[in-house]
């Protein structure tokens, strides 16, 4: 029998590691927002009956937009609002986040802080600081910093954890910093994780911080909404990892990129995933390409901080951010989403019609069934048991429990031969959980080798990344190529379980603990709520709003026809038109487009990983550099001033902001896609990197420098030594362009982005055809940021103006 996870600690003494004395804990919370709207549903005589008004009269609220969870959240931490103005999806507002935690990059956020003249931490309380990313490096450049952090952290009197109590996300989790119906951030991508309970998590960058720590807010834009109905409920044998896993490659034409996702359910649905799946779901909302993956505020939730609560009260005394009367106090005013607020989009998946599941090789967009890929028989080199994402205790336990199952006569089961499996806790707390329920030793005697509570191998440092030509499996949350470690290897993710059971056969294999629900043939899941009546209520809805607004259109029309209408000029249209530039914004743009023909580069393949922690970078290595990692000839095609163009989704990945200052270094002035990455986006504003969308540019290019000419089908082949292929499809009829694709290509063709009249122009070659097409407007806000040469100078503006 599997034993539920549910990820609630025991009640067993524990402190808080290695941290600088606690304050008062933050509780000034902002005014709670109003309730949903409430529908007045009485015949008129009523309300002129005299007896019948008078108890009418006290059930009258005032009326407002309906409003998402995300949505009232933003409106508690958002600055400067006018009176009653109701924040909604697209909104840039000032936001004043309730934390906001940096790790190793606390330093270089500190230089960018001193830089713009700051000399003290707006409010200390709000800042955290941890050390996690490169804790094993033990080098005396890495230690200086390290130290140079601890010494900041001391002076400013800001909350700080040391390198090897945990990873930063897990911090602020179990220490109350990400609370629920509050809003923190962190400098990094994977801050989605706390709306696992409840905390609307969201990535800022390095500029941000420094902003933050200075001014005690930043900007941000709303980002349009997405619904994710989860219902039926989860089979045995089946976990939060693979919800999160199969949701990325099932969903994987970008339905979800650049939104905040509310996931909701019954309550029976919500029973069956532990906080401790919720975390993991969020955090890999992230690779999903959503910025936040917020959760309810419902029962299970509250059974965990209760539980944390009581064993806070036990042993932790007063300096505790979990106390049962702040928990009264996030009930009696818990925010809910309102009945009809507004969603960009909506999914659903049904959690009685998954199996587990395997992402890759190195893409997230790739989801296979577990029970597929074990027919392939894939061999594995290394396995992997670390991150923020599933190294909890919950997660030891259920890989420790693969390897007790399997142990016989007494003798304790071992992992394969040719397999290296590495473990590491997601912070001390849960390391010493897992070592008292024996399940870490369990692992240590499978032959696990133990590393330090902190990120290692899942972002490429330390020991055990992989080689080239190796194959591993992960439980962490990211397996792009190169990732963890060769770009060479190939890297696939899947649920703690499923790595342990992997690593002890020697090739991708799960424990045999799934059960299928009768009936069940192939997940079920799809657009709308999974919920036919109100789908079909919703669908009912959209027509009449559709019919609804033709008769509008044929009644302004007829108007028109009947009274007559006044035609504006072509120069009063354009002159309508027209943006008003501020002093240091260039009115146009304009360069030679350098192509680079790929969807979905990310920051890596923008900026190599191996240099995003060294601080003393020179420009010229940096532009020496930039691309290297999606194409090692860009730095001999790009030249000063090209507009570098790109796919979709440029710029995917990580929150490093260097992916944009290369850019910069390499003198490119600006970046059209067919879409941005919103970190990649929120950096290059805050660096002063301009880009633009233009998806018909991208389609332009690609018909035209698409080779023409196929080969005709051959009988293809595979090689002897492909034998042990984890991807390649069998012997078959195949095509294949002529010529092999060019990964950076100099075009010739021209780009103008008139900012004035917000709007591009591209000539397609001397001699060849010139085209133009509207663009958005560039918001006054962000315009003036860019025009100040980024966020940290405009930032050292308002500290002037303001001193």
């Amino acid at each position: 029998m599997i034993t539920q996870r549910l990820g609630l600690q025991g009640l067993r003494a524990r402190t808080s590691r290695n941290l600088l004395p606690l304050r008062t804990p933050r509780l000034n919370f902002r005014a709670l927002t109003s309730t949903a709207q409430r529908f007045q549903d009485v015949f008129h005589a009523q309300t002129e009956d005299p007896n019948a008004s008078a108890i009418l009269s006290s059930l009258k609220t005032p009326s407002k937009t309906p409003q998402t969870l995300t949505e009232k959240i933003v409106q508690r931490y958002s600055l400067g609002l006018t009176e009653g103005k109701v924040v909604k999806s697209g909104d840039y507002v000032t936001l004043s986040p309730f934390h906001c935690m940096t790790h190793d990059n606390s330093w270089p956020v500190a230089l960018k802080f001193m830089s713009i003249g700051a000399s003290k931490i707006h409010d200390p309380r709000q800042i955290v600081m941890t050390l996690d990313h490169d804790v094993q490096n033990k080098s005396e450049t890495n230690l200086k910093k390290y130290r140079q952090i601890e010494e900041f952290a001391k002076k400013q009197g800001v909350d700080f954890y040391p390198a090897g109590r945990g990873i930063g996300h897990q911090i602020m989790v179990e220490e109350g910093y990400a609370w629920p119906g509050t809003m923190t951030v962190a400098s990094d991508s994977h801050s989605n994780m706390y709306g696992g309970v409840g905390c609307l998590g969201t990535a800022m960058v390095r500029t941000d911080a420094a902003s933050i720590w200075a001014t005690g807010k930043t900007w941000w834009q709303i980002p349009p909404i997405a619904k994710v109905t989860l219902t039926g409920v989860l089979p045995k044998g089946v976990t939060g990892k693979d919800v999160i896993v199969a949701l990325c490659g099932l969903f994987n034409d970008d339905e979800v990129l650049n939104h905040a996702i509310e996931f909701t359910g019954s309550e029976q649905t919500m029973r069956t995933l532990p906080v401790d799946d919720r975390l993991a779901i969020a955090n890999m909302t992230t690779e999903w390409g959503a910025l936040t993956g917020l959760f309810p505020i419902d029962g299970m939730l509250q059974a965990w901080l209760r539980a944390k609560a009581t064993t806070s009260a036990l042993f932790d005394g007063k300096d505790t951010r979990f106390t049962h009367a702040r928990i009264d106090d996030l009930i009696q005013n818990q925010l809910v989403a309102d009945k009809g607020a507004t969603y960009a989009k909506s999914l659903y998946l049904n959690l009685s019609t998954l199996s587990p599941y395997v992402s890759g090789p190195n893409s997230v967009k790739i989801a296979t069934p577990l029970q597929d890929l074990e027919a392939k028989d894939i061999k594995l080199n290394k396995a992997y048991l670390v991150s923020c994402t599933n190294s909890r205790a919950s997660d030891l336990a259920a890989a420790a429990k693969v390897f007790k199952e399997a142990s016989g006569s007494g003798k304790p089961a071992t992992i394969a031969p040719s397999v290296e499996f590495y473990i590491a806790a997601a912070s001390i707390p849960e390391q010493e959980a897992a070592e008292e329920a024996g399940d870490w030793q369990a692992l240590l005697d499978a032959g696990a080798k133990p590393l330090p509570a902190g990120c290692g191998p899942c972002i490429g440092l330390g020991t055990g990344l992989l080689e080239p030509g190796e194959v591993g499996i992960s439980a962490s949350n990211r397996n792009f190529k190169g990732r963890m470690g060769s770009p060479d290897a190939k890297a696939y993710l899947a649920s703690p379980e499923v790595v342990a059971a992997s690593a002890l056969s020697g090739k991708i294999s799960g424990p045999g603990w799934y059960e299928r629900p009768v009936g069940v043939e192939k997940v079920v899941l799809g657009e709308g709520n999974g919920i036919a009546d109100e789908d079909r209520a919703i669908s009912i809805e959209e027509a009449l709003d559709k019919l609804i607004a033709q008769a509008d259109s044929i009644i302004d029309s007829a108007e028109q026809n009947i009274l007559g209408t006044s035609t504006a000029t072509k120069e009063e249209v354009d002159d309508e038109a027209l943006t008003a530039i501020l002093p240091g914004f260039p009115e146009k743009v304009e360069g030679e487009i350098v192509f680079c023909d790929a969807d979905n580069i990310n920051t890596d393949g923008i900026y190599p990983g191996k240099y995003t922690y060294q601080d003393n970078v020179s420009v010229e290595k940096m532009a020496e550099v930039c691309m290297e990692n999606y194409d090692p000839s860009f730095g001999s095609i790009a030249r000063e001033g090209d507009i570098l163009v790109s796919g979709f989704n440029f710029g995917c990945g990580s929150s490093r902001e260097q992916a944009a200052t290369a850019i910069l270094a390499k003198k490119i002035p600006m970046v059209v896609s067919g879409s941005f990455g919103n970190i990649f986006a929120r950096n290059s504003i805050n660096n002063a990197l301009m880009g633009v969308e233009v998806p018909r540019l991208v389609q332009r290019l690609r018909e035209h420098f698409s080779s023409n000419n196929i080969k005709e089908r051959t009988d293809v082949k595979e090689p002897a030594e492909n034998k042990e292929s984890l991807d390649s499809p069998p012997p078959a009829q195949q095509a294949s362009p002529v010529e092999e694709k060019v990964l950076t290509r100099r075009t010739g063709w021209k780009f103008v982005w008139d900012v004035r009249r917000s709007k591009v122009s591209v000539t397609e070659g001397e001699g060849g055809n010139t085209w133009s097409q509207k663009v958005g407007e560039l918001p006054p806000n962000v315009q003036e940021i860019i025009a100040r040469g980024g966020l940290e100078k405009w930032v050292k503006a308002e500290i002037a103006n303001s001193s």
